[in-house]
């Protein structure tokens, strides 16, 4: 079960987009020189369609795209919630960070419109770094993946 450590209304995650970016725990890749290392750990309120109907509901005038911070544990509840939030609020946009390399066979884009994948090297630099092997991509609705850039 994914679960909900914290989360923040951020303008610089996803372009053009007001996010609500909801960092998740129990991250297992333990990037050295991580900025975020609470996230290992085992800590917070599980999400469930009801706790994120509150929550979106808290900011669904507000914001324009939900954004799971993590939950590389369990790659296809990231997917099952983004699926559900996009049908349930469909002016939202979905986003995932990962620090996968790439993502599970099986995995479907379908349920997102952002999606970064790699892990964070200290010596490469995050997603605003030119020497960065993360990758920021906007998904198509054909399942075609665009890089993009933060601003």
């Amino acid at each position: 079960m994914l679960k909900c450590y914290s989360y923040d209304i951020v303008c610089q995650e996803v372009p053009d987009e007001i996010t609500l970016a909801v960092n998740i725990s129990c991250c297992p890749n333990r990037c050295t020189g991580c900025h975020s290392p609470w996230l290992w750990s085992d800590e917070g309120q599980p999400m469930t369609e009801e706790m994120l109907s509150s929550l979106i509901g808290q900011y669904a005038a507000a914001v324009t795209c939900f954004c799971f911070m993590g939950g590389d544990a369990e790659p296809f509840e990231v997917e099952r919630l983004a699926r559900w939030i996009k049908d349930t609020y469909p002016h939202i946009k979905t986003a995932w960070y990962s620090g996968r390399e790439s993502l599970p066979e099986g995995f479907t884009l379908d349920a997102l419109d952002y999606l970064k994948l790699g892990p964070y090297i200290e010596a490469l630099g995050g997603l605003k770094s030119p020497n960065t092997n993360q990758i920021l991509y906007k998904v198509h609705n054909d399942g075609k993946l665009e890089k993009c850039c933060l601003k």
